[in-house]
């Protein structure tokens, strides 16, 4: 195999990434992933047999690699073997592992009040970024990438642009947020992304919201296991709680399937706290007839 090879096979995987129209975050993952399997290999993946591959699935399974991790590798690894070197005998090679699926941590309205009050200054950009996650339920990335010009005032929409899976979608303005984004304005007066970094010309990083997030919460106490998402989590939990319906909830995530949004029927204790147990009927109908 030649040196040109390598480069040629890298250059070929690159190009096919793009027309399949993957996000340069995913190329990213990709591209980390190919070269995982090649370290282990030891030579160009292209040749891996389909004893390799098994031999790479239990060599990931021993070191602990968690489900998601691995099953994402063999995304790519199918990907690779589809369109990049088309070989369909190395498919049938591979063995998804069935992931955990944990129950989300959601905040108490209480506790999300005392986040937003705990934002870091200056200023309310930081309150504004935090209450849009929470009243739009938008992940991290899509707030941080929201312009002034996705604000619709008029239908009392947030128009978030490319999100997950570069779908565009609607969320719910509410007057409050409306309100506290107009009083941000006045004060930044942003002119292009609604959140700009420092130099105005890129919005505020993730990992800039990320860490202005951790430390809203250390001041606001928050005991639990948080992240930014976590404000996602508890706006459907709560949605769900005041009893809008699931399907509605779902278009407001962008969740492709119901079964994504489903989840939170498992967190929304209010629903579980409304249920009157069977024992207190039994018991109730016991004191009646005595």
């Amino acid at each position: 195999m030649t040196d040109q090879h390598v480069p040629a096979l890298r250059r070929r995987f690159l190009e096919d990434m793009q027309i399949r129209g993957l996000l340069p975050k995913t190329q990213t993952m990709y591209l980390r992933a190919m070269r995982e399997f090649t370290r282990f290999l030891e030579h160009s993946p292209d040749t891996a047999t389909p004893e390799e591959l098994r031999a790479f699935q239990l060599d990931m399974k021993e070191r602990g690699v968690g489900a998601p991790t691995f099953n994402n590798r063999l995304t790519v690894l199918s990907f690779f073997f589809a369109t990049t070197c088309p070989r369909p005998e190395m498919k049938r090679h591979m063995r998804y592992q069935r992931a955990a699926k944990k129950i989300p941590v959601v905040l108490s309205a209480e506790e999300v009040t005392r986040i937003l009050e705990a934002a870091p200054g200056p200023g309310l950009k930081y309150r504004a970024a935090f209450s849009v996650a929470y009243g739009g339920g938008l992940r991290a990335s899509e707030v941080t990438h929201l312009k002034v010009g996705d604000i619709d005032s008029d239908r009392m929409l947030i128009r978030v642009d490319q999100g997950k899976g570069r779908k565009d979608r609607h969320v719910m303005l509410s007057p409050s947020l409306l309100e506290l984004l107009r009083d941000y304005w006045r004060e930044a007066r942003p002119a292009g992304w609604l959140f700009p970094g420092r130099s105005r010309i890129d919005p505020i990083s993730t990992r800039q919201f990320n860490r202005a997030f951790g430390v809203a919460c250390d001041f606001a106490e928050i005991r639990k296991k948080v992240s930014p998402h976590t404000l996602r989590h508890s706006f459907a939990t709560h949605l769900l709680e005041g009893g809008t319906d699931i399907r509605v909830i779902q278009v407001l995530l962008g969740h492709a399937k119901l079964e994504t949004t489903t989840i939170y029927t498992k967190v929304a204790t209010k629903t579980i706290r409304d249920v009157t147990s069977p024992l207190d009927l039994l018991l109730r109908r016991e004191a009646g007839s005595g």
